[in-house]
């Protein structure tokens, strides 16, 4: 590989990190600006130049964005519209007849594509793959035709029972294509050709809501790159953890959905069980929200389906991730019936919390760290403003909080912690506790700008072993997206009984999407430290509705017409070692489904050692001491050691009160609590020992 640096670079709702991995020298520096909207690309750019001395030098950029998330979320999508199978252009209304508010009476959801952009034509595919009606491939291009006339930059073709035999929806791609002025057309089988058609139309229309929108940012961003004098490589980090090209970025933007939560939990991971804990929490703080995820064993958690926002169903694989509005920007708020509220609107990054002095009157998570004096004011992080304006964000507390609840400015700061806090070891709880896991096993791994401010609390009120916190928080996320593999994964109905269904044609279709994933490795030119494929079955008894995924051992060969060694009784005792492991016991004599076959190819990427992060021999902790200052806590005010937390030598032990200050974050270690350096430069924070 040539070229002297690898940059991870992670775009978040208020800041752009960035961390910078120097292969020459084996050292790692990071940089943290503040994110610009509507063009991230600028604040992407500004956060690179700021850490290299020229583009030209670096050699791999790789990329975890929120830009497809926020498209989604803001319903900022380009003009799109579906064609479809006749009868079935209310598949994205009719869902799962489900509704925003599970006891409700009613709901009311209005799909990205409104009715008017969603065109039916004649054509009929059976579940047996038989074709009942060839597509009609003159109303296809008339349907395309009006689409275009109506204002379209993208085009879904989405027909029924498209997974059992793509014929007409090929035939009806290539109609479409012939006519469509762009790229921006998504075919459904292409997409996900999996059985449920709500799933595979709501995935199909999403991915090409998003394509004008990424594929134009991704443009924009590789040619001032390039006009900077880069000639590396873009990779993109994918929600499943792993990265893709640009290409394939520009072609399945769905996989961009929660991008840069993704590579956050990956380093999470990485981190954590390089220092001994292979049980951790991720939590990551940004500006806007609070995701939190498990890794068990050192490995992530997949999920094959989730929900973007009510009714924005993706069904493609996704690290697990659990989202609130409980960032640092997350605005305060008294409710009707007299309630602290904590989010979920944000002030983001413009005009962010009170305290920026940027115009927002209304108090945030932020405002109240600063005011309990747990964040300095003097030395704000993200290098956007000079100082915080303290008096400022009491101004706004006192008005918002404390008048309506009869509450003092810092009885009133402390309770918007605590709410906020409260809120965050609830969804620590959604992934632990009631996933059956005791959190006493577990240490929190507090990352993004605010994590490790409130990681003291969470350890207390969820009753963690300890928290983690690694020795860049700030920009975990973009280090994530350094050390992030490669991943392509691949899909594909079967629907038969064990028994009678080909077992040889589910190894061969196996072995077919190694040899594909195995090629799309080669054409990605990434030097690989090695390659894995894995091959999972959807399975359960007939009859039921849900799933198993039941992982198999195979034989991974070099490719060609070689098989993977996929064996009936082998895939029967994976199943029911699956189903027990599950469900604590299996069904007798019930015959057993496999509905899907899933292949992943991973092209494993060249991690770097962590000790390149740990701090250097001659520290200590008397030199990294910068003075002392009051800060409040469980309604008193406690005079807290202010320490610089990179100076921090290995093996220092810091009692709490105290407060760490690095130029990405800042950790708080609450007065009951101990916090200790580890050989790689992570804080251990714990309980204080017993004197």
């Amino acid at each position: 590989m040539s070229g002297r640096y690898v940059i991870g670079v992670d775009v978040g709702g208020t800041f752009t990190d960035v961390f910078i991995l120097d292969q020459q020298t084996g050292t790692g520096e990071i940089r943290k600006v503040p994110s610009t909207r509507p063009d991230q690309s600028q604040g992407f750019l500004a956060g690179i130049r700021s850490g290299v001395d020229t583009v030209g030098a670096v050699a791999t950029v790789v990329h975890g964005t929120t830009v497809g998330t926020n498209a989604l979320l803001e319903r900022r999508g380009a003009a799109t519209g579906i064609i479809t199978t006749a009868g079935f252009r209310d598949v994205l209304e009719m869902r799962r007849r489900d509704r925003p508010t599970t006891w409700g009476l009613w709901g009311q959801f209005e799909p990205v594509i409104p009715r008017d952009r969603r065109l039916e034509v004649p054509e009929r595919v059976l579940a047996d793959g038989s074709i009942h009606t060839p597509v009609d491939l003159d109303a296809v291009t008339a349907a395309a035709k009006r689409l275009l006339a109506d204002g379209c930059e993208a085009v879904a073709v989405a027909f029924i029972n498209a997974y059992a035999n793509t014929a007409n929806e090929e035939a009806a791609l290539e109609a479409v294509r012939a006519v469509w002025p762009n790229e921006h057309v998504t075919g459904s089988h292409r997409i996900l050709p999996e059985i449920r058609e709500f799933e595979r139309i709501s995935t199909a229309t999403l991915n090409a809501y998003l394509q004008p929108v990424v594929a134009n940012y991704l443009q924009r961003l590789q040619d001032a790159l390039r006009g900077d004098g880069f000639a590396g490589d873009v990779l993109i980090v994918q929600s499943n953890g792993g990265v893709m090209t640009v290409d394939t970025a520009r072609r399945v933007p769905i996989r961009t959905a929660l991008s840069g939560p993704a590579a956050g939990v990956i380093a999470g991971a990485h981190i954590a069980t390089s220092a001994g804990f292979p049980n951790i929490v991720t939590c990551d703080m940004g500006g806007t929200s609070f995701d939190v995820s498990l890794v068990v064993d050192g490995q992530t958690a997949l999920t094959p389906q989730t929900s973007i926002d009510f009714g924005m169903v993706v069904r493609q694989p996704m690290i697990e991730i659990t989202t609130i509005g409980a960032g640092g920007g997350s605005i305060a708020w008294v409710d009707r019936g007299g309630l602290l509220q904590i989010g979920p609107e944000s002030a983001g990054s413009d005009p962010g919390p009170v305290c920026y002095g940027l115009g927002n009157d209304r108090p945030t998570v932020t405002d109240a760290n600063v005011v309990l004096g747990r964040i300095n004011a003097e030395r704000p992080i993200g290098g956007k403003l000079a100082r915080l304006d303290v008096e400022a964000a009491k101004a706004a507390i006192e008005t918002t909080v404390g008048k309506p609840l009869g509450l003092s400015v810092m009885a009133a700061a402390e309770a918007i912690i605590k709410v906020a806090n409260s809120r965050m070891a609830g969804a620590i709880r959604l992934v632990s506790i009631e996933r059956g896991h005791d959190p006493k096993s577990f240490v929190a791994m507090p990352f993004g700008g605010g994590g490790a401010l409130h990681a003291g609390a969470l350890i207390k009120e969820v009753g963690l072993a300890g928290a983690l916190v690694p020795r860049f928080p700030g920009v975990t996320s973009a280090l994530g997206c350094v050390i992030a593999d490669m991943r392509h994964d691949f899909v594909r109905t079967i629907n038969g009984l064990l028994d009678t269904v080909d077992i040889d044609a589910v190894d061969h279709e196996a072995a077919a999407f190694r040899d594909e994933g195995q090629a799309l490795l080669d054409r990605a030119g990434v030097a690989f430290e090695g390659r894995e494929t894995l091959v999972e079955l959807d399975m359960s008894y007939l009859g039921q509705t849900h799933t198993v995924a039941v992982p198999l051992t195979i034989r991974d060969g070099d490719g060609g017409s070689d098989g993977l060694g996929i064996e009936r009784d082998a895939v029967r005792a994976a199943f029911e070692a699956r189903y027990r492991e599950v469900y604590g016991r299996v069904l007798e004599r019930l015959p057993i489904r496999v509905l899907n076959v899933r292949v992943t190819a991973v092209g494993r990427r060249p991690k770097f050692g962590l000790s390149i992060l740990a701090p250097g021999a001659d520290g200590s902790v008397e030199a990294a001491a910068r003075g002392r200052r009051p800060v409040f806590v469980d309604g008193a005010w406690h005079d807290a050691a202010i320490f610089d937390r990179l100076a921090l030598p290995v093996g220092a032990v810091i009692p709490g009160p105290a407060v760490l200050e690095q130029s990405d974050a800042t950790i708080f270690v609450e007065p009951d609590l101990q916090a200790e350096v580890d050989r790689f430069g992570n804080l251990m924070v714990r309980r204080k020992e017993p004197s």
